[in-house]
């Protein structure tokens, strides 16, 4: 056991805000030089954090993990972790600048010592990032374990997370602030907008940002939906309104899109993550390679050729994603085969049976699909981890592209496929996890109940901390967006012929809004903050959506049996007709995308204004010298 403080019911001698669990038979000797390096100084390699170690707690009749330790930091380590940051806080002229120590006093918040300027999300953040940036100095395996290398420039808690020796690290919950935002968010029963500032502060703005684009989506998707309702009840198959109908439905893509870029902007810049300077984004916790020097920073950092990066990703990564494409598509054509004998035996002798028989085969397809995807899903993980990015972004952006390729696939089947997808989805993501972290929390109070009765008394910190540590992890909200992007390809892609489709959309959003608000307040662990200035690369996976909506619903014209009444004569001038009606269509979308700016004008003012006051600072530096 590591000899030091520890923490019991009394409560830490600080602020807890990050939790670290190793595993219960780590040796002492490996708690003992991780604990140094998390206290030691910065200038001697350490993240000079305050760490305490979890007491038993009321459990002590029970098997409990000993190895849990509490992470704080004092007030001026978080504010000079939020200026190592760039952390963007209001200042005193109403404008979001970088917070500096030396000019803190400006800045609107700040009061006294600081000691509320930053919320708690921004704290844990600050810890995070200080932890994954301990990295290996002239060890050559880690204390206890001879058989864990490590090399200078290697994350220790990468490697100890590697090996399980550290099982997980994980910000606590705030229990008042959670009961406010739960109360707020989803248990009143109100017909208003969600509180996105309220999300951002509690969970961070990649969190705010996804549920915010949820909400726009769902509101965007009315107009579709009020006009789809009479196209489907009234069968109005007349080739004018079909056509009218296609054309709105591609300007609506591209219109949505536009305006999104501009409300996310201006959420970014209220949060403060607008303008935070990405060019030099430190290495990513997983990344490795040989100890060097950056060529822009001159921080010492592992360097990595990108020529051996390249190889892994076109000789290794694209075949295995060609072939999982070519698997998927042969899976797609066995559901066709099914489809077409399901439809063939309903014609022969249609029955209530033969009618229950043609919904067989797409139930069927969604439960592949959605295994197919989960297998891939991990392989994908890991050949994007052994392609070893230097980036978090570049990690995400190869990691959505593997995804999103295979992922087309779930597009090319309509109503039927739509509707038990969404079912499925909304058993896994949302009933299943809950009960499961129902029977988890069930055992963990029965354990502490044994002991003591904790009816109408909040919960101590030490059984707060192992209860949480028994809470699913979140895992983000890539699979949020996917979900959300094959839901805006059935839209886009196919309402004109299944005009019902953005209808059931609407309704599966407004669940989901509920579903993972309760699962984010009551099922998960409080997921660290991502401070994100808008929805990333599934920005350009939703416009690149919207331009092969183009080229169907031009098809989908093109084959219409009202468009080939006009062409008897010539099926090459059909062809003709409808490339050049596409062209129109993806030229008048470009246009669209041109007119309408991506930041707002106010906020493009503010911005320039500010460089224009950095640019003059800095000339007024240069002159001192």
């Amino acid at each position: 056991m590591l000899q030091g403080s520890s923490v019991d019911n009394s409560g830490p001698s600080f602020t807890p805000l990050v939790v670290l669990e190793l595993a219960s038979d780590a040796k002492e000797e490996t708690i003992a030089w991780l604990m140094g390096r998390i206290k030691d100084q910065q200038q001697n390699g350490g993240a000079e954090l305050l760490v305490e170690q979890l007491g038993p707690g009321v459990s002590t009749q029970e098997k409990y993990n000993p190895n849990i330790f509490l992470v704080g930091a004092s007030w001026q380590r978080l504010l000079s972790g939020a200026e190592d940051l760039g952390l963007f806080k209001e200042f005193s002229d109403g404008s979001m600048r970088a917070f500096t120590c030396a000019n803190k006093l400006n800045f609107k918040e700040f009061k006294g010592d600081g000691d509320s300027f930053l919320s708690m999300a921004e704290c844990q953040y600050i810890i995070k990032h200080e932890l994954d940036t301990l990295r290996a100095k002239d060890e050559t395996h880690v204390p206890g374990y001879t058989q864990t290398k490590l090399y200078p420039g290697k994350s220790i808690v990468r490697r100890l997370q590697s090996k399980g020796i550290l099982i997980q690290m994980f910000p606590l919950h705030e229990k008042e602030a959670l009961k406010r935002l739960s109360f707020s968010w989803y248990k009143k029963v109100k017909l208003s907008l969600q509180p996105l500032d309220d999300i951002k502060h509690y969970y961070g703005e990649g969190q705010a940002l996804y549920f915010g684009f949820l909400e726009y989506f769902t509101f965007a998707l009315v107009p579709l939906a009020l006009i789809g309702v009479p196209y489907y009840l009234f069968d109005l198959d007349d080739y004018d309104r079909y056509v009218i109908y296609a054309v709105f439905n591609l300007v609506w893509c591209t219109v949505i899109l536009e305006l999104w870029k501009r409300f996310s902007a201006s959420l970014a810049y209220r949060w403060g993550t607008l303008s935070r300077k990405k060019a030099f984004e430190e290495p990513r916790p997983g990344f490795h390679g040989v100890l060097g020097f950056n060529p822009v920073t001159g921080r010492e950092e592992p360097l990595y050729p990108n020529t051996k990066r390249q190889l892994r990703v076109y000789l290794v990564s694209l075949p295995f994603v060609l072939l999982c494409l070519y698997l998927s598509f042969c899976v797609m054509m066995i559901y066709f085969l099914m489809e077409g004998w399901a439809l063939s035996v309903h014609d022969e002798e249609p029955t209530f049976w033969t009618g229950i028989l043609l919904f067989i085969p797409s139930i069927i397809y969604a439960v592949v699909i959605e295994i197919m995807n989960l297998i891939y899903r991990y392989a994908a993980e890991f050949l994007t981890e052994w392609e070893n990015h230097r980036l978090e972004s570049s990690y995400q952006n190869h990691l959505v592209l593997k995804v999103l390729v295979v992922s087309i696939n779930d597009l090319l089947s309509l109503a039927t496929l739509l509707i038990t997808s969404q079912i499925l989805n909304q058993f896994m993501e949302a009933f299943l996890p809950y009960w499961l972290q129902r029977r988890r929390n069930k055992k963990m109070i029965h354990k502490v109940r044994k002991i003591r009765t904790l009816e109408g008394k909040e919960l101590p910190l030490t059984e707060q901390v192992r209860l949480e540590a028994h809470m699913s992890t979140y895992l983000g909200t890539f699979d949020d967006y996917l979900e959300l992007f094959l839901l805006f390809g059935y839209v886009s892609l196919f309402s004109c012929v299944y005009p019902l489709a953005a209808v059931l959309v609407v309704l599966n959003n407004i669940t989901e809004v509920y579903s993972d608000a309760f699962k984010m307040c009551h099922v998960f662990k409080r997921p660290f903050s991502d401070p994100a200035a808008d929805i990333g690369v599934w920005q350009l996976a939703f416009e690149t959506m919207s331009v092969i909506a183009v080229v169907t619903n031009c098809a989908l014209i093109g084959m219409s049996p009202q468009v080939k009444t006009y062409f008897l004569d010539s099926e090459t001038q059909l062809i003709l007709w409808t490339v050049a009606v596409e062209h129109v269509l993806l030229a008048f979308k470009f246009i669209l995308t041109f007119v309408i700016p991506d930041v707002p004008k106010h906020i493009q003012i503010k911005l320039a204004r500010l460089e224009f006051e950095s640019l003059e600072a800095l000339k007024k530096k240069v002159k001192q010298y």
